[in-house]
């Protein structure tokens, strides 16, 4: 049996699944399976596939479309290894990525995720010189909550017996094991993190690095605020109930960090009256984004500004919130 199953989430992505492949397949830990789930394609993702079978490492399973969640979810079903990996299949990892997630999970037997910074690439996998750089060590429930520093769904690799662990049966789904909530089609990577937080003893903790390349497709900056935020507000009313002296303690402030991320997002986007909006929003909820992390959100403030007085270009706030930056393509950059 392999060491490390990795699961590739795959739906109409032929002009990157190729790639990702290479990437993982590249890897210099090499006691691995990889599991290409088709998400019900309708591209020539499995002709794009088809050659890597030939290495005996690969599987490729179809399925009928139960978006990201529910390839995920096929792919820990079918995952073989003690430890499970996930990359989404526009994304890439970095070559020692596997090995160092493989001996940091072995060096801490209570370790159930460990999880790396990002690296973001463009449509033509160049660097566009914006990482994501999490927090690495005391990682809590409230900051998952606050924070979310496993960032995106590509970053992280589990042991498995933490995923078992929050396991559970929805109604209709023929007793199939679900890990991640296939209700949700946005957010479905931090309520499992934050999940894992909450009911297990599972420690999450990071690893130096920028070991995922993480690829900003074109609309990738682009709108979806509103949707955004109501994905996450299902996360925190799914949730609730599980820890409500928690979420009555840490709530108002993560809605407030969220609010300030979702200005990002608009600042990304050209849309000024939105960042505006949501500072202010941000604000209302709490003063913690601000003396927590003061630069921060001050240059959220004051790229919001100039987008709007001054209708400069969106790159040109764009850059100002990139020292340091922390953009995605629209998951989870806070």
């Amino acid at each position: 049996m392999p060491l490390a199953s990795l699961v590739v989430p795959a739906f109409n992505v032929e002009a990157t699944v190729a790639e990702t492949l290479r990437s993982l397949l590249a890897q210099s830990f090499r006691d691995f399976e990889v599991l290409v789930i088709d998400d019900g394609s309708t591209d020539r993702t499995q002709a794009v596939v088809a050659p890597f079978l030939e290495d005996s490492r690969v599987r490729y399973v179809k399925q009928a479309n139960r978006g990201l969640a529910g390839a995920r979810n096929r792919g820990i079903e079918e995952a073989r290894a003690p430890y499970v990996g996930f990359c989404d299949a526009d994304d890439l990892w970095a070559p020692d990525k596997l090995s160092r997630h493989i001996a940091h999970l072995e060096s801490n037997p209570r370790l159930g995720l460990s999880y790396s910074g990002s690296a973001m690439i463009d449509e033509n996998s160049r660097p566009i010189g914006i990482n994501q750089s999490p927090a690495l060590k005391r990682i809590d429930s409230a900051h998952i909550l606050k924070r979310n520093p496993v960032g995106n769904g590509s970053a992280a690799v589990l042991r498995r017996a933490a995923l078992q662990e929050i396991a559970f049966y929805p109604l209709g789904a023929d007793r199939r094991a679900s890990y991640f909530d296939e209700t949700f089609r946005q957010s479905e990577d931090i309520e499992c993190w934050l999940r894992l937080s909450l009911t297990t003893d599972w420690d999450i903790e990071g690893i130096p690095g920028h070991l995922t390349l993480y690829r900003v497709v074109g609309d990738g900056l682009s709108a979806q605020t509103e949707r955004q935020l109501a994905s996450w507000e299902n996360v925190i009313n799914k949730l609730r109930p599980l820890h409500p002296r928690f979420f009555a303690q840490h709530e108002g402030a993560a809605r407030a960090y969220q609010y300030r991320y979702l200005a990002r997002r608009a600042v990304s986007s050209g849309r000024g009256i939105d960042a505006m909006r949501y500072l202010r929003l941000s604000w209302a909820q709490s003063a913690e984004p601000l003396w927590a992390e003061p630069r921060k959100t001050l240059i959220t403030w004051a790229a919001a500004g100039v987008l709007r007085m001054f209708k400069a270009n969106p790159m040109t706030a764009v850059r100002m919130l990139s020292r340091p930056a922390d953009l995605t393509k629209g998951k989870d950059f806070q």
